[in-house]
């Protein structure tokens, strides 16, 4: 059933494109920088979405500084491979074309640095789509979901009468825009769980690209 969202928060990785890839390569990269031989690259998914410093911090008990450099070596490798060994999800440009038309106002909204994921965009040709593209920085702030929400919502000088959904495939999403009062659609393509998603009772949750078209057409 269709709702009359006229601001549209995307996350990237796991919503729009697929960047298992580029992630899994350049979290190996880094690791293998500190001496970490990881011979299970499916445990590294859960590395796909939230900040990459809690995730180092997390899943390897590195210490702070530890992390930020495990940071600086993955950057090496995405910065100049694993940005494009990405792909886009079937039927999203379809559905971001047919939505710019419908003049809904498109909004990226990532953890991933800003200048990292413009050139995402710019390389699918998904750019011309969205109003305003907001990410992390580059120096470690600004990486906390709900920041990143509250930035795109005020710096793109959206109206104050707008009715905006985040839309995204981990649990970092909903919460984020539960701590803002927004609505949320969690997308079970990507790399969340539906257990993981419902247990921050998203407004909506969808299987498929198609079902996104018809909530938000």
């Amino acid at each position: 059933m269709a709702v009359n969202y006229d601001i549209i928060l995307f996350d990237l990785d796991g919503t729009l494109t697929d960047p298992k890839e580029g992630i899994l390569n350049s979290i190996l990269y880094a690791l293998n920088s500190l001496g970490i031989r990881e011979s299970n690259s499916d445990q590294l998914l859960k590395f796909i979405g939230p900040p990459l410093k809690d995730s180092f911090m997390e899943y390897y008990g590195l210490r702070e500084n530890v992390a930020l450099h495990a940071i600086e070596k993955y950057r090496e490798y995405f910065s100049s491979k694993g940005i494009f060994e990405n792909k886009v999800y079937p039927a999203i440009p379809e559905l971001l074309k047919d939505l710019s038309s419908l003049d809904k106002t498109l909004v990226l909204a990532t953890s991933k640095p800003t200048a990292f994921a413009q050139r995402i965009l710019d390389h699918f040709n998904l750019a011309s789509y969205f109003h305003f593209t907001g990410g992390s920085n580059l120096d470690g702030t600004r990486t906390r979901k709900s920041e990143v929400i509250d930035y795109v919502l005020n710096a793109s000088c959206l109206p104050a009468y707008s009715r905006p959904v985040m839309i995204g495939d981990r649990k970092y999403d909903i919460a984020g825009a539960k701590e803002l009062g927004i609505d949320s659609i969690g997308v079970l393509y990507g790399y969340g769980s539906q257990r993981e998603l419902e247990k921050e009772n998203p407004t909506h949750i969808i299987r498929h690209v198609d079902d996104l078209r018809a909530i938000l057409s």
